[in-house]
Parts: C-alpha cells; structure tokens; sequence
C-alpha cells in the first residue's frame, strides 16, 4: 500500500515545494494539514484536513492512517506567546498524535536560527549547540527537542531562496536599498534552493534508512556575500559606489531593527557543513547557489516583506 505523508504547512514556502515534489511521485498518497478548508483535492491522491497548531485539541486525530508526519508549518515573528503555542505546544500535540496513531516517522524542517547569531565557519552538527535569540528561534528549538525526543528527524536550513520566498532575497534586498550602496565582507553563507531542500526532505520522509536526529540541510558549497550582495545591486539597478565596511554599514541602519538583523547575518560567517544528509540519502543538492540564484532575483527584486 502507497505510504500516506501528512505534510503541515503546505501552502507556506518550504511547503508547497514539499507537495509539489510529493504529488511528482505515483507512489505516495498526501494529506494536507491546513487551518482552513481549501478547494477540492488535486488529485485522487491528496486529501485535506482541518487543524490549528495553535489550538492543540484540534490536532487529535489529525495522523490516524499516516506514515510520516513532514512538519514545515512555523509561527514566525509574531508575539512571543502566540509562538509558544504554535511552535511548542502545537509541535508537542502533533508529535503525541503521531506517535499515538504509530506514525514511523516524523521529520521538521527547523532552521540554523536556532544556533543563534554566530559567526560559523563549516559547522558541523556535532559542533553546536543550540543557542537560540529571538522568541521565533526559541519556540522553534522547543519544537525540535519534541521531535528530537520521539527519535524524529529535525533539519536546519539558513538560507532558504526561490519560488515564493519572502525573507530572504527580498529582506536582503531591503537592507541594500536602505543602504544605497554593497557592503565589503569576506562573509560565506550556507543557502539551499527550496525545491532542492523539498527533495531532501521528501528523501529523508520516505527513506527506509535511520535518518533521526538532526542533520544541516544547505548545499554543500557555499555561497559568498560578496557574489550575493553584486547580484543583487545589478537587480535593483544601483549606482556604483564604494563598498560601505561594516562598521558604516551599521552607522546606517541603527534605529532600524530590521534592517540591522539581515545586516549582522549578512556580514558574518553562517556556513554549516552540509553534504553528509545528501551523500546518505542519494540526493542531488543541485547547481550551487551563486549559479541557480540569478533566476530567482528578479529585475528591482521586489518591496521586501515585515518579518
């Protein structure tokens, strides 16, 4: 019989990736954890269900007849509360749930964010612990550890990038444009296209291999601040002018929250080891990201949205 994934989150970003690649493979049967009914199914191989992490009793249930739970739907800038309850408490009744219906497997796509701010340079997983600094961070590392407790497997993507991303090359874009001008840092960045990440993930959900605990999911090849910071300017059509050093760059968005975060990410080191999961599951990670990113940065890029 075809196994059954219930994927949550499946009309966020890493999630419609996720049911794209799913609903690519004859073999698989899907159900949808949404928080509102959506149309008719699309095919005879998808249904849909109706539940709320943030309303824990609404998610009993919710795994009867499933194989594998690929959990990617996240609380993400809102009060700190309203994080706990998604990201904590609805994450903790999902896994229960799971294991109650005898689910074989439960994978979470997290984020390196749980690391905290670094610098890393080529971080294995072995090598951190989670340090994590915003509420979002915090909630999702509470996320993780009930996973992690229930022998799932967690996966850490930073930067994640293509169709339908909001965050990063928008909020980067954002920060650039605030600044009028690039930023000199020797910086290096572990990315991951989103349909690459899905094919992972989708990998990891149906491997008959152990896969638990938690694994970076970036490709393995970095991608330097400096080629992402040019490409960008050529998008938005700025003038050439000299690279700002970081210490100018941070004169200029102080008082600016937003803008200061992406610009201490951007300027220091986030590169996670990342080819062991790939290498284990026989998994392609893809061209690099400085060769697949210029399809995915438009022309004026885009007002980036709040986060």
């Amino acid at each position: 019989m075809p196994p059954t994934l219930l994927v949550t989150g499946p009309r966020g970003f890493i999630g419609r990736h996720i049911t794209a690649a799913a609903r690519r493979k004859p073999d698989v049967r899907l159900q949808l954890l949404t928080r509102t009914p959506g149309g008719p199914p699309a095919d005879d191989r998808t249904g849909t269900v109706t539940a709320d992490l943030g309303d824990p009793p609404s998610l009993r249930g919710v795994c009867e007849g499933v194989d594998t739970v690929v959990h990617c739907a996240s609380g993400i800038g809102a009060e700190e509360a309203a994080l706990h309850a998604v990201n904590d408490l609805g994450t903790r009744a999902l896994v229960e749930d799971a294991r109650r219906h005898g689910a074989r497997r439960l994978v979470y796509v997290s984020t390196a964010a749980v690391y905290g701010h670094g610098p890393f340079h080529r971080a294995g997983v072995e090598d951190l612990v989670p340090a994590p600094e915003s509420a979002t961070s915090r909630s999702r590392a509470a996320a993780e550890r009930h996973v992690l407790d229930a022998g799932g497997t967690v996966l850490r993507p930073h930067l994640v990038y293509g169709s339908g991303d909001r965050w990063v090359v928008p909020g980067l874009a954002g920060l650039l444009r605030h600044l009028g001008a690039g930023v000199d840092t020797p910086a290096l960045h572990s990315a991951v296209n989103a349909a690459d990440l899905a094919r992972l993930v989708l990998a990891a959900a149906l491997t008959e291999g152990d896969v638990a605990g938690a694994h970076h999911a970036n490709h393995p090849v970095p991608l330097a601040a400096a080629d992402l910071i040019g490409l960008l300017l050529d998008r938005l059509g700025t003038p050439s002018r000299p690279a700002l050093t970081p210490e100018q760059a941070l004169a200029r968005v102080r008082g600016n929250a937003q803008a200061h975060h992406h610009l201490t990410m951007l300027t220091g080191h986030h590169w996670f080891t990342g080819d062991e999961l790939w290498h284990r599951l026989g998994v392609d990670p893809g061209a690099p990201p400085v060769l697949q990113l210029p399809e995915h940065v438009p022309a004026g890029v885009g007002q980036p949205a709040g986060r």
